[in-house]
């Protein structure tokens, strides 16, 4: 091999730079070497050796300075045949500068077919030159001498052939040594190819260096003949695609496991090369290369092939296919798709399509069995729309469509028939408009739920009749988009049937209260006019000395009637409450020594009362009549004695809490009394709180104590809840509101009897009653202890009595007059 010389200023064993981007034209790819040869003051062109004429791609301002430009003029002019066999040498044209000649590579695997030119300055320069070239390449120069079978290259190729230095030789033997076995022998077959009159080789091998490590390279290797045409010499580079190889190393495993295979193939050749994975997907066993009518062939009749007959006439965009293939192993049917892009070859311009084939069976079925569910979804639709059709043309109830603002934009036939209103005057009229007049601010208040975004909102409407008359619907209403949709049903009959059979309920309680009252009432005035027949039966007889045990009876049935006439106004809430700020856990201290007198040494009496418990506002009478109520029913329920507790605790009633004890949400005072006595079952629970109803045996109870503790309970505005479990006992909650208000607890209120005689000297009472029979016993009453007193018989008459200028002290009247 000739020296190659290079300027002294480069260093052969400098970095290349960067390798530019591939997709970039030859024009712009050879930037960073020209630039970096630049700066090392070299004088080089590159020209373009695949194009007619060798175009001037670039050069360094060294090399037009020096008269290159006049050189590569004699160069081309020598024509292709000098420029082949100079390659690698040095080109003397008489009378210009001499030019190092050298292939050029823009990184591994480039097809381009560049000629680096350049000016040697001096004995040696163009052969160091051409050294850094290569070294700025990544390539590997070589020099084959045929006739003495001496090979050797530049210091790369001495390094990855594991010589000694750059210069040193290897025979045919030692070179093909370094070459992997699996290789070998087509290598062998390339160069004695060269030898035996082929110009060119380009092959992919490995390299074996001494310490065992693997190198792939690609090898260009062309043979120069000598003067009568037989082979002289054979010069090549070599370029490390290592990494290449790694990089498609680890795409083919990845599109092995990917499933997806590749392919290449030349339109007009009847094979295409492929890759193992390709081969599987047809159930083929793999194969470098398979027929093009093989691989079509399986192709289901009536879609597309994989490979066309016949190119393009110009490469376009890649290209998708999808088709039914028969596998040749099975038989199986699978759904394959192809990518698949033209693209013309860089050596021999012609047109390869290189792609991709993977399989879309799962993808296929998936979108066949969606599309099928669509498909079964549809016809459901359909149907379920043709039955909505029908429930709207057929159904009794009233349907409306409407906007945000109440206007109709759709109704059902059966307004004509409930309310006589054409569906052709329905569009457009508001809502509001049929409804009567007394019910359109409830109207209003659903709509304004509807525009809140309310998910239901249900309402009772009177509705106007074309007649003039009034029609009851209950509303349910939901809504949809800038609107809502509103179905109502007649409840009209329904109503009436419900307030007829609450008139029915209503006698029949008003007969059992009156036949209730009409029972206890004869018991009482029997033992009163008993008694007042006796009283004077003895009179006559001259024996007063019985009266007093006749006029205990009578009072004392008067004192139950009274007692009955009280719970009776408790339960009927009309009794006037003095309500009062209460502390409960005070009174009921208060009523302890009452309580176990009344009911009795067989039964232990247990407190738990909450220290900080809240005020309530209630009418303390009230209150201590319904607590010993509930003692009284706690001993009967324990005849042979137990335990009756008394708590009082602070509850602070949530919303939920609330809506289970139909209170409003607040704080409330509990006063609870419980035992451990019989209990009740569900039954007896649910009847406790009506009127004259009892468990007692009969003459024991009137039935109406825990129907007055119920009466004052609501009418304060609490409530009563009862747990009891049979045979373990009963507690009955008393819930009563919380009094926020800070104030002086009052004392609770004491009864008075009998005015005392003489009280009243020198003091006017004016006394209203229309019961002439009790205006008469409270006349007598007042003038016993020493009241004057003046009569009336209604309001009228008391008016005209106090006009009349009399001094009245105090006023006694009927609290209905």
């Amino acid at each position: 091999m000739e020296n190659l010389a290079l300027p002294s200023a480069l260093d052969p064993a400098a970095p290349s730079p960067a390798t530019p981007s591939p997709g970039l034209p030859p024009e712009d790819r050879i930037g960073p070497w020209l630039a970096a040869l630049e700066a090392a003051g070299a004088a080089v062109a590159v020209l373009d050796g695949a194009r007619p004429g060798l175009p001037l791609l670039g050069c360094t301002a060294g090399f037009s300075s020096r008269g290159g430009k006049d050189a590569l003029e004699l160069l081309r002019q020598a024509g292709a045949e000098v420029v082949r066999a100079h390659q690698g040498r040095t080109f003397r044209p008489g009378g210009a500068p001499a030019l190092a000649l050298a292939p050029l590579r823009l990184g591994p695997g480039a097809a381009e077919e560049l000629l680096l030119c350049s000016l040697p300055d001096d004995e040696g320069a163009e052969d160091r030159r051409l050294r850094a070239q290569l070294a700025l390449s990544g390539s590997a120069a070589w020099e084959w001498e045929v006739a003495t079978g001496r090979i050797a290259g530049d210091a790369q190729f001495a390094i990855w052939h594991g010589l000694p230095a750059s210069g040193a030789a290897l025979d045919p033997a030692g070179f093909f040594a370094r070459i992997h076995p699996q290789d070998r022998m087509r290598i062998r077959l390339a160069v004695g190819g060269l030898l035996r009159g082929a110009e060119l080789f380009s092959k992919e091998y490995r390299l074996l260096a001494p310490d065992g490590t693997v190198r792939w390279v690609q090898g260009r290797t062309r043979c120069w003949p000598d003067a009568e045409g037989q082979p002289a010499r054979l010069i090549g580079t070599l370029t490390d695609i290592t990494e290449q190889k790694r990089t498609e190393e680890r795409l083919r495993i990845a599109q092995s496991a990917g499933g997806i295979g590749t392919f290449e193939h030349v339109p007009g050749f009847a094979t295409a090369a492929v890759s193992a994975t390709f081969c599987a997907l047809l159930g083929l066993r793999p194969a470098a290369n398979l027929p093009v009518p093989l691989v079509n062939g399986l192709v289901r009749e009536g879609d597309p092939s994989p490979f066309d007959r016949l190119p393009p006439a110009a490469p376009g965009p890649a290209e998708t296919r999808t088709f039914r293939i028969r596998r040749s192993d099975n038989g199986a049917t699978r759904w394959l798709m192809r990518r698949g892009e033209y693209l013309r070859d860089a050596d021999t311009s012609e047109l390869r399509f290189s792609g991709v084939l993977y399989d879309i069976t799962a993808t296929q079925e998936a979108e066949s069995r969606l599309q099928a569910l669509n498909e079964a979804l549809e016809s459901r639709v359909a149907e379920r729309t043709r039955e909505l059709d029908r429930v709207w043309r057929v159904s009794p109830d009233l349907f409306f469509v409407g906007d945000a603002e109440g206007r109709c934009l759709g109704a059902n036939p059966a307004w004509e028939a409930a309310l006589g209103i054409s569906l052709g005057a329905l569009p457009g009229t508001p809502l509001v408009a049929l409804v009567a007049e007394e019910d359109r601010d409830a109207l209003e208040a659903a709509l304004a739920q509807l525009r809140e975004g309310r998910a239901d909102v249900a309402a009772e409407l009177r509705m106007r009749h074309a007649d003039g008359g009034n029609r009851a619907f209950s509303w349910a209403c939901i809504p949809d988009g800038n609107g809502f949709v509103a179905a109502g049903r007649d409840v009209t009959g329904h109503r009436e049937l419900e307030e007829r059979l609450r008139q029915s309920q209503k006698m029949e309680a008003v007969g059992q209260l009156t036949g209730g009252l009409a029972h206890d009432f004869n018991n009482l005035l029997a033992g009163i006019g008993g008694s007042l027949e006796l009283m004077q039966a003895r009179l006559d007889r001259g024996q007063p000395e019985a009266l007093p045990r006749h006029l205990e009876v009578a009072q004392g049935a008067v004192q139950r009637a009274a007692a009955l006439t009280h719970r009776l106004l408790a339960f009927a809430r009309r009794q006037t409450l003095d309500a009062r700020p209460t502390a409960v856990n005070a009174l009921v201290g208060g009523m302890l020594e009452l309580i176990r007198r009344s009911v009795g040494p067989h039964i232990h009496i247990e407190t738990d009362l909450e220290p900080t418990l809240w005020l309530t506002l209630c009418d303390q009478n009230q209150l201590e009549s319904a607590l010993l109520n509930l003692c009284l029913n706690a001993r009967d329920a324990m005849p042979g004695g137990g335990l009756l507790r008394i708590a009082t605790a602070n509850v602070a009633v949530d919303a939920a809490a609330a809506r289970a004890l139909d209170l409003p949400p607040a704080g409330y005072v509990r006063l609870t009394a419980a035992d451990t006595g019989s209990g009740m079952d569900e039954a007896t629970l649910a009847k406790v709180f009506e009127p004259f109803f009892t468990t007692k045996p009969l003459g024991q109870g009137t039935g109406l104590g825990l129907s007055m503790v119920y009466g004052f309970a609501r009418q304060s505005g609490g409530q009563v809840r009862i747990d009891s479990v049979p045979g373990q006992g009963t507690a009955v909650h008393l819930y009563l509101p919380r009094h926020q208000e800070a104030g002086q607890v009052p004392p609770p209120a004491m009864a008075e009897g009998l005015p005392v005689a003489g009280r009243g000297r020198n003091r006017t009472v004016l006394l209203v009653d229309d019961e002439p029979s009790l205006r008469a016993v409270a006349r007598e009453a007042l003038e016993y202890g020493g009241y004057t007193v003046l009569e009336a018989e209604d309001g009228a008459g008391g008016l005209a009595l106090l006009r009349g200028g009399r001094a009245v002290d105090l006023l006694v009247a009927d609290v209905g007059l």
